[in-house]
């Protein structure tokens, strides 16, 4: 099984089939279908390009990532950093996640809600991690990278 392959398999087990209760998304290839769509409509990587966040060696500010979502969508994303170390001086972004309900319409995202599946850090800072992924919620005192991709 490639890479690819077994992503998706986790990603339809995960949401896939708790979104199949909907009969928009009843089936792999209409939810991964959907996810496309919503993917390319919402073209984040230009939309924060609009407000000069783009892939570089500088830092920004999580209320400037955050503003630009909000502004733009008119609704709160949840954004997600890996941290490199407990004493590093920046988080990477990690991940952007726009919500929507059931009939496709964007809303704000819930805050982040620690689950089973999920951790506290040994860091002593009380940031939330998890294990899986190594997204935790971002540190609004500390600077976000947003690296480029190779």
């Amino acid at each position: 099984m490639v890479i690819g392959a077994a992503l998706q398999k986790y990603e339809w087990h995960k949401h896939g089939t708790c979104a199949a209760k909907a009969d928009s998304l009843n089936s792999q290839h209409k939810y991964f279908g959907k996810a496309l769509e919503l993917y390319h409509k919402l073209d984040l990587d230009s939309v924060l390009k609009k407000f000069d966040i783009i892939p570089s060696e500088s830092y920004y500010k999580l209320s400037q990532v955050e503003g630009a979502i909000e502004n733009f969508y008119g609704v709160k994303p949840k954004i997600q950093c890996v941290h490199p170390s407990k004493n590093a001086d920046f988080q990477i972004l990690g991940q952007i996640e726009i919500c929507f309900d059931t009939d496709f319409t964007l809303m704000d995202c819930e805050k982040y809600v620690t689950t089973q599946k999920i951790s506290k850090g040994d860091w002593g800072s009380g940031i939330a991690v998890h294990k899986a992924s190594g997204f935790s919620v971002c540190d609004h005192d500390v600077p976000v990278y947003y690296p480029l991709l190779p």
